[in-house]
């Protein structure tokens, strides 16, 4: 029988996690220790889910800026959003605390594996150069604390020909793992811009999940893991039935059917009066076809033997597009929520960003917190799609660049004329 070790963790600081009364911190990872060395969206998102789920995430930050994604906007890359927000910062980063060190300096490093030494899980997506330059990678992290989880997010892989080249969701997710040839239409050679962050924050929520699986083999059987994602494997999961149904098959790529070549009539797109579009996702074409045309006002074309059973409406698919197509057509879109609204087949509106921002089922279950500023007024954020015990996550903004410097050096045991000493030699801010 394996012999089970439970590690405890000693609780800390709150910084940006649940609390509940009398100070404890919550969630399911209360009391986890994570050392984040990344930047941009893809591995930082992770560690807003692991802060959200209880974890005390501290984001180590370069002297020099910080986070190169805080840059985006200050230099107009990134519009600003009227609130005064930066998302792009505030999404992947709420509920950290953040630390301006400089990993060249040789205090600043010892500072770094101070924090690793105390640490349950450091997390990084530095390419293995500068990993091994600095001195970062797994043996060096594992020197002071063996049984830690270190976890590398990566463009394409840790190994192979690009393991050393990095990678962003734009390249590695969305071009190489084929995301965007099955999101492209034939008269479009280019294919869709890809929305920001894509890739990143998916990619980020399975790296969650990784380190959520090691820590328990750990508790199991005090093995620490080297987890790895990278965002070619992602897309690669996201996109595993295209690529497996058409291995070795010559010729262009099989695309997604197109509206018009739809085998199922039911399971299609409809415009209606005000130019929306209903998407009908009703896969049993047989066993909703007879519901859904009564609904709308046209029992006839139940009885059709045209559309008779699934068969018949897969031969004759144009011609039940075409009268769908029709009758959408003649209401808006707040009629046709009306009528659609007791139809037992699944349907669902192509919603505008806004649109789900204000969506009364995302207000429901908790979908968007509330999150408060550090200046000007509270805003809102995403939450990670995973909830514990029916309660939606709550949690502070992302932190400054280096706001918890002196707070966690206070925490390794460092006083006031050490702290001070450090910043005056440039190693920390």
């Amino acid at each position: 029988m394996a012999v089970r070790i439970l590690y405890m963790f000693s609780l800390r600081a709150s910084g940006g996690r649940r609390v509940r009364e009398g100070g404890v911190v919550d969630g399911p990872l209360a009391g986890v220790r994570v050392v984040e060395v990344a930047s941009w969206s893809f591995v930082p998102s992770a560690g807003a889910v692991l802060a959200e789920w209880g974890a005390d995430v501290v984001k180590v930050e370069r002297l020099e800026g910080g986070d190169p994604q805080r840059g985006l906007v200050a230099t107009g890359v990134v519009p600003e959003a009227e609130s005064g927000v930066d998302y792009l910062i505030e999404q992947p980063n709420h509920a950290k605390r953040s630390l301006a060190v400089d990993l060249e300096h040789p205090e600043g490093r010892r500072v770094l594996l101070d924090l690793c030494a105390r640490a349950d899980v450091f997390l990084t997506n530095w390419l293995p150069g500068p990993r091994r330059r600095v001195g970062i990678d797994v043996d060096a992290i594992r020197a002071v604390n063996p049984g830690i989880i270190y976890v590398r997010g990566t463009g394409q892989g840790v190994r192979g020909p690009d393991a050393e080249r990095g990678g962003y969701d734009g390249s590695a997710f969305w071009a190489r793992a084929g995301t965007v040839d099955q999101l492209t239409l034939a008269d479009d050679p280019y294919g869709p811009t890809q929305p920001p962050a894509f890739g990143d924050l998916i990619g980020g929520q399975t790296i969650a999940g990784g380190i959520a699986a090691a820590l328990y083999r750990r508790a199991a059987t005090g093995t620490p893991s080297v987890v790895d994602v990278s965002l070619m494997a992602v897309g690669m999961w996201m996109m595993s039935p295209s690529i497996v149904s058409q291995r070795g098959r010559p010729g262009p790529s099989q695309r997604p059917p197109t509206r018009q070549e739809a085998p199922n009539p039911v399971a299609n797109r409809y415009r209606t009066r005000d130019g929306r579009v209903v998407h009908l996702v009703m896969l049993q074409a047989g066993r909703f076809w007879p519901e859904l045309v009564r609904a709308i006002g046209r029992p006839a074309l139940a009885d059709d033997p045209r559309f008779a059973d699934a068969e018949a409406l897969r031969r004759h698919h144009g011609e039940a597009r075409a009268a769908l197509e029709e009758v959408f057509a003649a209401r808006t879109l707040a009629e046709w929520r009306s009528v659609l609204a007791s139809v037992e087949g699944v349907w669902a509106v192509a919603q505008t960003p806004a649109e789900v921002h204000d969506d009364p089922q995302a207000t429901a279950n908790g979908y968007l917190a509330e999150v408060a500023a550090a200046e000007g007024p509270a805003f809102r954020l995403v939450a990670n799609p995973v909830q514990f015990d029916e309660s939606p996550p709550t949690f502070d903004a992302a932190p400054s660049f280096g706001e918890h410097t002196d707070e966690i050096l206070g925490e390794l045991g460092l006083d006031t004329d050490a702290i001070l000493a450090l910043k005056i030699a440039g190693a920390v801010l």
